[in-house]
């Protein structure tokens, strides 16, 4: 399996991670898979019982404006593991660990000044994962949304009459997208308030890994 691939997967699984702290723990946001949260702020708008509006509303506009900087960052980069990659990767990562730090010391509560923070800073550093992660383009490995993902393997199955191409990378980009939701909201189950913290300090460590080896391997 090429290395960028096994990677992104990586980068798939933390993902996971920080959309169900974010969700779980931070008043039902996600912070990297924006088509929730624009589901969720489209019921709200319409008058969705207890749904919020701008935990959503945050994440949406700091995610574009983290993607907005990994274009301008990444877009006259190669496509493929460049300079741009690590820095936009080690600033995903460095980010995501020390707000999981700051968070396990000072947990943020739904609606407070400190969660919003989280959310937004959080959702910056995603998109300018997802645009980092875009460049790069391995087929099918978004490591944000799986939508796509699920799409190309039911279509392009061999039930559908199709080739049936790439469809280990797809199913493998669903699983570990779960297994780090699950990973993420058992983490907030063992540790409470202080998982949050804890799920953005595994992700941020995960992402900081995927950076130095995709670094030394590109070297």
């Amino acid at each position: 399996m090429p290395s960028q691939l096994v990677l992104l997967l990586v980068l798939t699984f933390t993902t996971g991670i920080v959309d169900a702290v974010g969700y779980l723990g931070l008043d039902r946001v996600f912070i990297a898979n924006m088509t929730g949260n624009v589901v969720i702020l489209g019921m709200a708008l319409a008058g969705g019982d207890d749904l919020p509006v701008a935990g959503p509303l945050l994440a949406l506009g700091a995610f574009f404006a983290g993607a907005l900087l990994g274009g301008r960052l990444t877009n006259a980069a190669p496509r493929d593991w460049a300079r741009a990659s690590t820095i936009a990767f080690a600033v995903t990562g460095t980010v995501a660990t020390v707000l999981g730090v700051a968070a396990m010391i000072e947990p943020p509560s739904e609606g407070t000044p400190w969660g919003f923070t989280v959310t937004g800073v959080l959702a910056v550093a995603m998109g300018l994962q997802a645009a980092a992660a875009r460049r790069i383009a391995v087929k099918d490995v978004t490591t944000v949304v799986v939508t796509s993902t699920l799409t190309g393997l039911a279509a392009d199955s061999r039930l559908a009459q199709g080739s049936g191409e790439n469809w280990a990378r797809r199913l493998l980009a669903v699983v570990l997208i779960l297994a780090g939701a699950a990973f993420g909201a058992l983490l907030l189950n063992l540790a409470g308030s202080a998982g949050v913290g804890l799920g953005m300090l595994v992700a941020g460590v995960g992402s900081l890994a995927v950076t130095v080896v995709g670094h030394l391997r590109h070297r």
